[in-house]
């Protein structure tokens, strides 16, 4: 049988060409091998990193071991704050922060003192005694945002969360309207501003930082909708809650 035309050329290389080709293909095909200090230290970072994960989570379950058992009074109630609390994702400050605040909120479930809760993710505010909700209402929450006036000044309103206590109450509140409304809506901040009669709304409660829940502005406000950052609600729902609200009255947001 003749040799095939592979085989011939095969032949036709010289043996040494060969030889010094398969080595060339050898040391391509090799990766250069880390130094044994290197190996070394990439496995003491990993065990430093497991270490630390570990730490932080024991921390974490120690501090919420607390809420996850449940109570005779409020069993619903702790395993939906349990749940809430898995779902999310935030630092160690802002969960301690969130606990805090639940924490302050189990102790109302389980009391007798009228409070309100605003439930952020369902978009829900609630007046209740201890355990029992006595009004619902939903709720508009004001977006979170940066405000910039084209002289260089800033407000910011960040997510109010927590438990605190109410400030004052106003009816009918004269609302002088703020420097950072004319700059939300892009306009010239005049030097008389204005004050408007229900321009935050006929009801207004006032929370720390400025913060407020107030129901729908009058016609004549420039503001439409929620307070950024703040919580609106129907007239006719603070209306009926309003001899329930004093400053002793607590407020929980989550």
């Amino acid at each position: 049988m003749s040799p095939s035309r592979g085989q011939q050329a095969q032949r036709a290389v010289p043996a040494g060409t060969r030889l010094a080709y398969l080595i060339r293909m050898r040391e391509r095909r090799r990766f250069p091998r880390p130094p044994l200090w290197l190996n070394l230290g990439l496995l003491i970072l990993a065990g430093a990193l497991f270490a630390y994960a570990s730490n932080q989570r024991k921390s974490l379950v120690e501090k919420t071991a607390i809420l996850f058992k449940p109570t005779a009074s409020s069993p619903a109630e702790v395993n939906r704050i349990r749940g809430e609390l898995a779902d999310m994702e935030v630092s160690q400050a802002q969960l301690s922060r969130e606990l805090d605040g639940r924490m302050d909120y189990l102790q109302a479930v389980q009391s007798a003192q009228f409070y309100l809760s605003i439930d952020t993710q369902h978009s829900k505010l609630q007046l209740r005694l201890g355990k029992d909700v006595v009004r619902e209402a939903d709720v508009q929450i004001g977006e979170s945002k940066t405000i910039s006036a084209k002289d260089g000044r800033k407000w910011t309103f960040v997510p109010l969360k927590g438990g605190f206590n109410i400030q004052s109450k106003e009816v009918g509140y004269a609302w002088r309207v703020p420097e950072w409304l004319y700059a939300m809506n892009n306009e010239p901040i005049p030097s008389d501003r204005p004050t408007i009669e229900n321009g935050l709304g006929k009801y207004v409660i006032f929370l720390p930082d400025n913060y407020v829940i107030h129901s729908p502005p009058s016609a004549e406000s420039p503001l439409k909708g929620p307070k950024p950052g703040s919580f609106l609600v129907s007239e006719q729902d603070l209306a009926a809650i309003w001899p329930r609200i004093t400053k002793d009255t607590r407020v929980y947001i989550f």
